[in-house]
């Protein structure tokens, strides 16, 4: 039953993004075409009509569960609990220790083995 409605919400839904995919294409030549325009003009003509194949594309199926999904991202980044800038301080101090240590110990064994196949080749 679920299938029949998907059915019916995208029966437009190609249409829409090959109007969506025609902005684009519109929106890359032309800025091409019209490249010895001043660059303020270019862009915003170019927002205007990525705002307008936006719109458009929350208008398919596929567009609104897209969206759907941006805002349950948005919730879940606010349960976040970030680390204060203490923590992130330690942390990174503590990474660049253990990077410096292990720089050290693979120098070390590098240069072991080095000297242990050169003796042994002779």
């Amino acid at each position: 039953m679920n299938d029949k409605a998907e059915a019916k919400d995208s029966r437009f839904d190609l249409l829409k993004w090959v109007v969506v995919s025609a902005l684009v294409v519109v929106g890359v030549v032309g800025n091409q075409y019209f490249s010895a325009e001043p660059i303020l003009y270019r862009v915003l003509v170019l927002l205007v009509l990525a705002i307008i194949a936006g719109v458009v594309a929350l208008q398919t199926t596929k567009g609104q569960v897209f969206f759907e999904l941006a805002k349950e991202a948005r919730i879940e980044i606010r349960k976040v609990v970030w680390p204060t800038r203490q923590e992130t301080t330690q942390t990174t101090l503590i990474v660049v220790a253990v990077v410096l240590v292990m720089a050290l110990l693979l120098w070390g064994l590098d240069a072991l083995l080095g000297w242990l196949v050169s003796f042994v080749v002779g």
